[in-house]
């Protein structure tokens, strides 16, 4: 009885094998030329070490010989992806950490997707420790990334004159810095190396030039959406029939000259919006910057049907509201940094200070090392943050503020030295102080000192005309912060819009407020939603947004760039 169940299990499984192996459909007869491998022809033909020998079985007994004619098998559909098997060009190798596909492709050689096949496994990410298979190669035959130098996957169909309009880089140019391309010639999923000065208009994520997404060009499920505004424009106390109290009140720079700005920029954004086929009613609602106002707007109106609120302005304003709106309507911080109740209904569009610490302390960690010499200097309110950056450099010297709220010139001269880069940390919010501070290290750097500047926290004490931009740019000041101004054609249309319509240049609120109001319309045609999974990043006239979950509770923005000051101008750094 046994040996009847097991010849039936037996014949069941047989067959089965038999019927699920593929069969090829027909045949391709390659007569091999010199210096060709059983790996580049499984490459070449899109079939696995294994596929060639099982219709080969001479190349199995003597190896590949140039002039052999052999069959490659081809199938009707393409087959799972299995392990390749190791030849005389194939080895092993450990995943290191940081490692990623792309970096691995261009050390060995490859594209992307030839690495994939080799390693079926790794279709969803690398992870240290893997074992994987590359081309054999020794460590001098391998190519060095330079860090110094960006780096591009080749997409679909790219040759090079698209490249050259996207990137700004010649044929020559990139011949020049990867001479294999004149062997193989441009091939999708190749990794290039690019001169630093040659990004176009695309994001440098860890030395690898990526493409910014572009929403406006996006297919769009939702083609109508409601917006509603709660600004502070206290209209009760303009009075409009004294043209000349109205004209004194709206050129004083306050809260609600400020609110107007912001509704200005956004009022541009829905009409970009409009001229992509996405219909946005806006409701426009004057909180009088007063929580009675708003009690009665939220007695009285009905946000049921709203997509998003933008505003209140004022945190505590904006948690009221927060806390009393329907906890899925999305209620939107839009210009303050300060702490807000963390609702989940709350999107903070302003990078949290923290998160803004914790990127530049990763940064520096990535710049600054114990062969150089580091200096820490922190005034009385930011005592903590001192500490904190002793503890992540602790071979650092520390400055110390003095009462009367400065530092000893002597003091800056005897530590800043001229055999060593030196790389000061300066923390202050306060304008004096940053004056005084970033005047003396200006100075040890005219005595032909290596001086460089960063800092933590950069906020707007440094826009101030009191502090020399001269200065910030002979010590390389260097920061992470979530607005950078540029001169893209998206950037150079919104500003020629605005100035058309209002007859004046847009102030920084204008430029926020059709920044936040773009990409949150946007990002609700294209996905329903204003955080998405996978995060998408999106960049504007001079902000950049990356939603995420906060642990603390709602939603943030983890959109920096990282920045530095040369000369007069101010450059984006590699992130």
């Amino acid at each position: 009885m046994r040996l009847i169940v097991f010849a039936t299990l037996f014949f069941l499984t047989t067959c089965l094998g038999v019927y699920a192996q593929e069969k090829p459909i027909r045949f391709i007869e390659h007569k091999v030329k010199k210096k060709e491998t059983l790996y580049g022809l499984s490459r070449q033909y899109n079939v696995t070490l294994e596929q060639i020998k099982e219709y080969n079985p001479l190349v199995e007994k003597m190896g590949l010989k140039r002039k052999m004619k052999i069959r490659i098998p081809v199938y009707s559909v393409k087959e799972e992806p299995q392990p390749v098997a190791l030849d005389e060009s194939l080895m092993r190798y450990l995943v290191q950490a940081k490692e990623t596909k792309w970096r691995l492709a261009y050390r060995y050689g490859i594209t992307i997707q030839e690495l994939e096949k080799l390693n079926p496994q790794i279709k969803d990410g690398l992870k240290v420790g893997q074992e994987i298979v590359v081309p054999k190669k020794t460590k001098e035959e391998t190519l060095a990334l330079e860090e110094e130098f960006n780096y591009y996957k080749v997409k679909p169909k790219e040759g090079y004159y698209r490249l050259e309009k996207k990137l700004g880089v010649t044929q020559a140019d990139l011949i020049l810095l990867n001479p294999t391309l004149e062997q193989t010639g441009l091939q999708e999923g190749m990794v290039l190396k690019i001169s630093p000065k040659k990004t176009g208009n695309l994001n440098v994520k860890e030395n690898l030039l990526v493409e910014k997404v572009n929403l406006i060009d996006s297919v769009f499920q939702k083609k109508e959406l409601e917006l509603a505004f709660i600004l502070p424009f206290k209209l009760n106390t303009i009075e409009f029939d004294s043209i000349a109290k109205t004209k004194a009140l709206l050129s004083e720079r306050n809260l609600y000259t400020i609110a107007l700005d912001f509704y200005m920029g956004a009022l541009l954004a829905i009409q970009k919006a409009d001229s992509v086929g996405i219909k946005t009613n806006s409701r426009v609602f004057d909180s009088e910057n007063s929580k009675q106002s708003l009690a009665k707007l939220l007695a009285q109106e009905d946000f049921s049907q709203t997509d998003a609120i933008i505003g209140p302005l004022i945190p505590a304003n904006l948690d009221y509201v927060s806390t009393r709106i329907a906890s899925d309507t999305p209620v939107v911080n839009p210009l303050s940094s300060k702490k807000v109740k963390r609702n989940t209904n709350v999107y903070q569009t302003v990078v949290p200070q923290q998160r803004k610490r914790f990127k530049m302390i990763e940064y520096l960690k990535k710049v600054i090392d114990s062969t150089q010499n580091v200096i820490v200097i922190a005034d009385s309110i930011n005592t903590k943050e001192g500490d904190n950056l002793l503890k992540e450099f602790p071979f650092a010297q520390r400055i110390y503020q003095k009462e009367g709220g400065y530092i000893v010139p002597d003091v800056v001269d005897s530590l800043v030295v001229d055999s060593l880069p030196n790389k000061v940390i300066f923390e202050t919010q306060n304008l004096g102080f940053a004056v005084s501070v970033t005047s003396m290290l200006n100075a040890q750097k005219t005595k032909g000192k290596d001086v460089q500047l960063f800092t933590t926290l950069k906020t707007g004490i440094y826009d101030d005309k009191n502090i020399s931009r001269k200065h910030l740019g002979n010590l390389g000041f260097t920061y992470a912060h979530e607005t950078f101004p540029q001169t893209h054609p998206a950037a150079l249309a919104f500003k020629e819009a605005f100035q058309k319509i209002y007859g004046d240049f847009p102030s920084k609120e204008s430029t926020r407020g059709y920044d936040v109001t773009l990409d949150l319309i946007l990002r609700m045609a294209y996905r329903e939603s204003i955080l998405h999974e996978p995060p998408l990043e999106t960049d504007y006239v001079e902000s950049r947004f990356f939603y995420q979950k906060s642990p603390l509770g709602g939603v943030e923005n983890a959109g920096l760039y990282m920045l530095k000051h040369q000369g007069y101008t101010i450059s984006e750094l590699k992130n």
